[in-house]
């Protein structure tokens, strides 16, 4: 493991408050000086804006510019696909306005699965306080800056994990959801190197529904949240119900409004950008 630092210039489309506070990610934590720390995959870092450069500092075991790089999407220009949302319509263009820092992250596709199935039907404060014991317990110790961090624990490191043990951590009812979605994986009845390499989006979300705890929406916010990466896929949650109602459905029961509505409007307005216009609208709404 070693220090590393990186300063990046003139890097547009990258507000570490869009990024980390816009709901697709859940082990990056704001500090008392604004900056944003977390872990990913073997990487510890903190994250600042600071006169316009995005300054990082942290500890890897690799290159951190080419684990960043990665992680943070930086090869696809965000730019572009705001231009191109941004025609749509009034309601695009104030949304992208409001979140016009967000990316979309190159998760880890198991830490994302595991995360997503513990989000079903849990607010942000207690997914991440669940995910962290569930790294402290079971994770890789990391030391930085004398304080210790912990990676996502692997299938192999939850092997032996019982139901119960998820319990004692405050699983709920996600503990059995968890227990057997990593045995699935384990037991290669799924393989999620397989589900990277498969071009067809509905194959892969059928694989992904085969998991216990993961249905539509879950399996949406992976596709779109992990290095699986399928922008054309539109998440629907209370919050993004509403917004599309309010928005474009205008039904006074929003509780009427379907699934298949929304996605079918969302497909017809959005196409291969549903994903990001997802995010811009689902972010300005909640967060206003």
């Amino acid at each position: 493991m070693k220090e590393q630092k990186i300063i990046l210039s003139n890097l547009k489309s990258f507000e570490p408050k869009d990024i980390f506070e816009c709901g697709q990610c859940f082990r990056w934590n704001q500090q008392e000086d604004g900056s944003y720390e977390g872990v990913f995959r073997k990487n510890v870092c903190n994250i600042k804006k600071q006169n316009g450069d995005i300054i990082i500092e942290g500890i890897s075991p690799n290159d951190l510019a080419k684990e960043v790089e990665e992680y943070f999407d930086l090869d696809r220009d965000y730019e572009k696909i705001k231009t191109t949302l941004t025609k749509i319509d009034q309601n695009m263009k104030t949304s992208i306005q409001y979140g016009q820092g967000i990316r979309l992250l190159n998760q880890d596709l198991w830490e994302t699965i595991l995360s997503f199935i513990i989000s079903a039907n849990n607010n942000i404060p207690r997914i991440k306080g669940i995910i962290e014991r569930l790294a402290k317990k079971y994770g890789s110790k990391i030391t930085w800056k004398e304080k210790d961090y912990y990676t996502f624990p692997s299938p192999e490191q939850l092997k032996n994990v019982t139901i119960q043990e998820y319990r004692n951590l405050g699983l709920g009812f996600r503990d059995k959801r968890i227990y057997e979605t990593t045995q699935m994986v384990l037991n290669k009845q799924v393989n999620l190197n397989k589900m990277c390499e498969t071009p067809n989006t509905f194959e892969v979300r059928e694989q992904l529904l085969s998991l216990s705890g993961v249905g539509p929406k879950v399996a949406d916010c992976i596709l779109l949240f992990s290095t699986l990466k399928r922008l054309e896929v539109f998440p629907i949650d209370v919050w993004v119900r509403r917004v599309m109602n309010d928005l474009y459905i205008k039904n006074k029961d929003e509780n009427k409004v379907s699934k298949k509505q929304i996605e079918k409007l969302a497909n017809e307005k959005f196409g291969d950008l549903a994903g990001l216009a997802q995010q811009y609208l689902f972010y300005w709404r909640r967060e206003n």
